[in-house]
């Protein structure tokens, strides 16, 4: 695989061409959104000012008026974009991932299944509304591995039928085969009660979680304090999370800078990083020549790529049983 600096040269030798034209467009499309906005906004005051004046209820009438303008601009913002997005994602996210390797196959309006989602088991929330995008699969060094942005959501309703949606899970998901077929499962999840409560406290929290399985004390400082592991069978959960192991995925989660959850199941690991965004989604407001947005599509492939090697899946340590 291709190395970061490997890849930014790609960015800016092979893709620069299509950036400047990008770019262009960017600033004609940043003008027009924000155009379009103030149009949103001076009609909504107006029509404020009218409810005012006709019934003298400001604040019920703003509150409408409000929310109505907001989901028109959203959505006037979803169609103004569509093309650019179309275009940047065929002129850059492509070629990038074509440029680590050929074999991948990538498909920008497609996403995971909310099968494998729900099958990792590392989100127990009931699902009301699944999407994403971005999807791409291939083998990378003999290793089946795909992943997509994916973004969860389950709803409420108050006393009142409003309905309001909340996020399960938002940002970069990942399945890879692994070299093993696991008898039980492993689920390995950020440690908020730790961190929260104290190891005394926060531990006996966690042994309290009854919709998980038995909890599994690891005898790596580092790793239990950022982590908390159940499985369904204690035994192999250790023989699993290996020091090697647990050292990656400390090394991992602190590459990403986010929330990461991990999970061993059949013969798959499933690995969900919440950047709580849609990571490849071409910026509006920021120039698409700016190096740290450039940065940011580049090591965001880097990594969902490269858990390949930095778990050193394509290493046979095990043989599927």
């Amino acid at each position: 695989m291709k190395s970061l600096s490997e890849l930014t040269d790609f960015y800016y030798t092979h893709l620069y061409s299509d950036l400047e034209t990008l770019e262009k467009e960017r600033r004609v499309l940043r003008d027009r959104v924000i155009m379009v906005g103030v149009v949103i906004g001076v009609i909504a005051l107006s029509i404020m000012g009218f409810i005012y004046k006709s019934v003298g209820d400001f604040h019920n009438g703003m509150i409408f008026v409000a929310v109505a303008g907001a989901i028109l601009g959203g959505i006037a913002y979803k169609f103004m974009i569509k093309d650019y997005t179309k275009a940047f994602k065929q002129k850059i996210i492509r070629p990038l991932i074509n440029a680590i390797d050929e074999k991948l196959r990538y498909t920008p309006t497609m996403h995971l299944s909310q099968h494998l989602f729900e099958r990792s088991e590392l989100f127990k929330h009931r699902i009301d509304r699944f999407n994403g995008n971005d999807f791409v699969k291939g083998d990378i060094d003999g290793v089946s591995l795909q992943f997509s942005d994916l973004h969860a959501e389950y709803k409420t309703k108050d006393s009142k039928g409003n309905t309001s949606w909340h996020t399960i899970f938002q940002g970069l998901f990942i399945v890879a085969e692994f070299n093993k077929h696991f008898k039980g499962r492993t689920i390995i999840l950020p440690d908020h009660a730790e961190k929260s409560f104290g190891k005394l406290i926060g531990g006996w929290l966690q042994s309290k979680n009854l919709s998980r399985d038995k909890l599994v004390k690891m005898d790596d400082p580092a790793f239990e304090k950022a982590f908390v592991v159940y499985g369904s069978d204690q035994i192999e959960a250790r023989y699993l999370l290996t020091h090697t192991m647990m050292e990656r995925l400390l090394r991992f989660r602190k590459r990403t800078g986010q929330k990461i959850f991990v999970s061993f199941v059949g013969s798959h690991i499933h690995l969900a990083v919440y950047y709580n965004k849609d990571l490849f989604e071409p910026t509006v407001f920021t120039s698409l020549l700016n190096y740290k947005q450039a940065m940011e599509y580049v090591e965001t492939l880097i990594l969902a790529i490269g858990i390949v090697e930095e778990l050193k899946l394509n290493q046979k340590l095990w043989s599927k049983q």
